[in-house]
């Protein structure tokens, strides 16, 4: 069970509990995805406490023992009473929760919940394999006459119609110079070329994200096309086990610095995907984290022109002894 492989790292982390909020670690551990706030309360007897909105649901598909809360105040005084010796925490718990739940107590942050995450088993990969069917599916007979802002809409609508639950993130869909615009807002733009279109969906809590970038066959976008093809392909080829993720990084970018391109990639290689759509590993200069066999990561190496145009194409890769593209969309589609 997963709860007592962590309890085994909790003891060697000579950690006696562990609170956990934050719902992606919550659904992890008990198969239930709070819609409001709820804490795990990770010892030698776990207890989920949940609000009454969420009470029903919870002990429904909760793998552990539900109790509820009525408020904050409530929450501090159970955890006061229950919690001694070394306390382990989230680093995304904000200050302001921590005062509230934990008073003056002492904590300890932790990775562990994440570190866990990010070896997926086997019916995870699963789920990730429908994420990316769905989106790729939803990909097929768009409609490019539009703009922006509806061909988001297409997509989004195809997804939900096909199974998603919701977009994993904010669809982006970039044309013409705004394709530059790594993480651009979508607007009524008419579709220009290069058009770059970043999307993905959520199946049973489970995320995909791919990129395509559409050209016309000009020359100068055909070649920034051809670059970023050959440093994800290289990317690509060196994952495996046991490589450090910082030198996929190292990969990518050497095929795009070799080509006068290096100051034009603007953020990393890739990251890890899962129950959410950034988690670890990161494919980056500043990563120290070892890739391991079951994770799950993105590899997405763009060059972007301030002001004229940026190329990134995404696929999703699953970490085995050879590295195994999920995500089966052509990278080079012509608008």
């Amino acid at each position: 069970m997963k709860i007592d492989r962590i309890i085994e790292r909790m003891d060697k982390d000579n950690l006696n509990t562990l609170i956990l909020l934050k719902p992606e670690n919550i659904a992890y551990l008990t198969g239930f995805y709070p819609s409001s706030i709820a804490i795990l309360i990770l010892k030698d007897d776990p207890v989920l406490f949940c609000s009454k909105m969420d009470m029903e649901e919870a002990q429904q598909k909760s793998s552990i023992s539900v109790e509820e809360f009525k408020s904050l105040d409530e929450l501090r005084k159970i955890i006061k009473a229950t919690i001694q010796g070394r306390v382990g925490v989230e680093y995304s718990l904000t200050m302001g929760t921590y005062r509230k739940l934990c008073g003056e107590m002492q904590v300890e942050l932790t990775h562990i919940i994440e570190d866990f995450r990010a070896i997926k088993s086997t019916d995870e990969i699963k789920k990730i394999k429908k994420s990316i069917k769905i989106a790729e599916d939803s990909f097929k007979n768009l409609d490019f006459s539009g703009n922006e802002d509806n061909l988001a809409a297409q997509l989004e609508y195809n997804m939900r119609s096909a199974g998603s639950n919701k977009p994993s993130f904010e669809t982006i869909v970039a044309s013409g110079s705004r394709s530059s615009l790594p993480h651009a807002s979508t607007t009524l733009e008419s579709l220009e070329s290069p058009l770059m279109i970043d999307w993905g969906a959520m199946y049973q809590n489970y995320a995909s994200d791919i990129t395509r970038t559409l050209i016309r066959d000009e020359e100068k976008e055909r070649e920034i096309f051809s670059i970023v093809l050959e440093a994800q392909q290289k990317a690509i080829d060196a994952i495996k086990p046991g490589v450090k993720a910082s030198y996929i990084d190292e990969v990518a970018r050497g095929v795009i610095e070799d080509y006068g391109y290096g100051d034009n990639f603007i953020h990393s290689t890739g990251h890890g995907v899962g129950l959410e759509i950034h988690e670890k590993p990161s494919l980056s200069f500043k990563s120290d984290e070892i890739l391991e066999k079951g994770m799950v990561v993105t590899v997405e190496p763009g060059i972007y022109l301030e002001g004229k145009f940026g190329i990134r194409v995404e696929d999703m890769v699953l970490v085995k002894s050879q590295a195994q593209v999920l995500t089966h969309l052509p990278r080079e589609i012509l608008l």
